[in-house]
């Protein structure tokens, strides 16, 4: 078990998805507490969430310094994980590729693996953004196999008109540092000062290119992805979730920032009303966007997750 806030040891493996010829990149930093699996969010992968270091600390880090056998994985069409091969034909006309219910497919893929690892007992659950709406149809569907749940900054359901459809948007897109950057930025109000650890990207940016091995090439350099997620959050937003809250038994805390726009306190009221578990919480850090784990409000979001992991009240 790791005894400081040093940076752990990681490993890296590949898993094959039942029934397919597909992989996933698995990233593990072991430890001898209860399993831990980061799910991440529409654009990025692991290495860029839960396994990037600031400071030479990542939440990875963190989570294993204090005791949690920690897991994270790139969905396919991300990071180290195969891409189908969709993704290197022409976007238009084709189904956004990585819905939800594929994705939570690959979550209970990983949450297999694990289990069998460390003799079948329950696999805590962190998943960000988009990523809690496979994570919680996961939970939805196999509440034996999920300990406890954080949903950090989920996405819920809202009822807004004049959407596009979900399906009409393509296959994949291609997300350069210069969106990832306003994008980021966008919800921290013009009078404050920069939140994120690299207000310009200057590292994690770089990082990000060399995510997928075609970003140098293309004009501006980009990082192409699939569409599925982008697909479920416009669904979520027209008023269709892709699960069902009232199903998810798991002890549950949400965590948000005060200035998330994609969770706001109506959001995230709407959504403890409507989570089935008996225990559940939500916590807002002060200061802090949907991107927290890239700011410096990061410490709030760590403080509160692990809290929540170890059965201590937040």
């Amino acid at each position: 078990m790791a005894t400081s806030l040093e940076a752990a040891i990681s490993l890296e493996a590949h898993l094959t998805l039942p029934g397919s010829d597909h992989t996933l990149l698995l990233r593990h930093w072991p430890g001898a507490g209860d399993p831990v699996l980061y799910v991440h969010g529409a654009t990025f992968p692991s290495a860029l969430s839960v396994g990037y270091r600031f400071g030479g600390r990542s939440w990875a880090d963190d989570l294993n310094a204090r005791g949690f056998d920690v897991w994270g994985f790139d969905f396919t069409g991300f990071g180290g994980s195969s891409r189908p091969r969709q993704m290197s034909m022409p976007a238009s006309g084709v189904a956004p590729l990585g819905r939800a219910p594929e994705a939570a497919n690959q979550v209970g893929a990983v949450v297999d693996h694990i289990r069998k690892v460390r003799a079948g007992v329950p696999v805590h659950i962190v998943a960000h953004s988009w990523g809690t709406m496979a994570a919680g149809r996961f939970a939805a569907d196999r509440p034996d196999a999920v300990g406890r749940l954080v949903l950090f900054g989920p996405i819920v359901r809202r009822e807004l008109e004049g959407l596009p459809r979900p399906e009409s948007i393509g296959a994949w897109r291609e997300v350069s540092i210069t969106d990832q950057l306003k994008r980021f930025v966008e919800d921290v109000p013009p009078s404050h000062p920069p939140v994120l650890i690299e207000p310009d990207l200057a590292e994690w940016g770089p990082a990000y290119l060399a995510s997928d091995a075609g970003a140098a090439g293309r004009n501006p350099p980009a990082v192409r992805i699939p569409n599925g997620p982008q697909a479920d959050i416009i669904a979520a937003m027209s008023g269709w979730l892709p699960y069902d809250p009232r199903r998810v038994q798991a002890p549950t805390l949400i965590v948000r920032g005060e200035w998330d726009n994609l969770c706001q306190d109506a959001d995230a009221a709407w959504l403890t009303h409507a989570l089935g578990a008996s225990q559940k919480a939500d916590v807002v850090v002060p200061s802090a966007t949907h991107l927290m784990h890239l700011e410096h409000g990061r410490e709030g979001l760590f403080a509160a997750t692990t809290a929540w992991l170890a059965g201590r009240a937040s």
